[in-house]
């Protein structure tokens, strides 16, 4: 691959960016990171064994409407840019004995990523048809032996989820960025290899000569 630098892998909830992205980071010997943990807007609403879902998540969900709850998690990633942006500006202009990175995350939204200009940096976006992200959604929540209280948490969190991937990928188009299907069938492994190539192929972060939508 060229000299990349940085790979940024963005998405929606649940599209399998964290996977692709060790996969990635593996095969470059890169380190990894997702901006969740940079600074953490209420998350999956669901009980998993070693935690209950947190009163202010639950209140999250319970008291806003869709177009507030999308409103409120897009104000998040707008605050948390400048910290995206400073940490993949030191990645890609520091020292070459410093690993790569590949960062991943839904705080990577297409307009604010294609406005960078550090080098050395790619990015591609991952989707899936919004039945296998609910099927996905309602699987790690353990839908069908949820209550009715916690099936409206997962409803209102799926909602959202479904809601962000089609304002991101207007954006995408927009902007005629890369992008890849994550949810057709492909292993994280090829999905991976994928991604690899794409970014390969860039010339700014973001965009080839023509944009892969497969």
């Amino acid at each position: 691959m060229r000299e990349v630098r940085v790979v940024l892998i963005g998405g929606t909830s649940n599209v399998g960016k964290s996977t692709v992205a060790q996969v990635v980071a593996g095969q470059l010997g890169f380190a990894c990171l997702s901006t969740d943990r940079l600074a953490r807007h209420p998350g999956r609403p669901w009980r998993t064994p070693e935690r209950p879902v947190p009163t202010h998540v639950a209140e999250h969900y319970t008291s806003l409407p869709v177009d507030e709850l999308i409103t409120s998690v897009l104000d998040h990633y707008g605050r948390l840019w400048p910290r995206i942006e400073e940490l993949v500006t030191a990645r890609a202009t520091g020292e070459q004995t410093e690993p790569g990175l590949v960062l991943e995350g839904s705080a990577l939204w297409p307009a604010r990523v294609a406005g960078l200009s550090v080098p050395r940096t790619a990015a591609v976006w991952l989707t899936a048809d919004q039945s296998v992200i609910r099927t996905r959604v309602h699987g790690a929540g353990h839908y069908p032996a949820a209550t009715a209280d916690e099936r409206h948490l997962m409803d209102k969190f799926l909602a959202r989820t479904e809601r962000y991937q089609s304002l991101m990928l207007a954006d995408v188009h927009r902007l005629d960025l890369d992008h890849l299907d994550a949810g057709d069938g492909r292993s994280p492994q090829e999905l991976a290899e994928a991604v690899l190539r794409v970014a390969d192929g860039q010339h700014g972060a973001g965009r080839t000569a023509n944009a892969n939508r497969s």
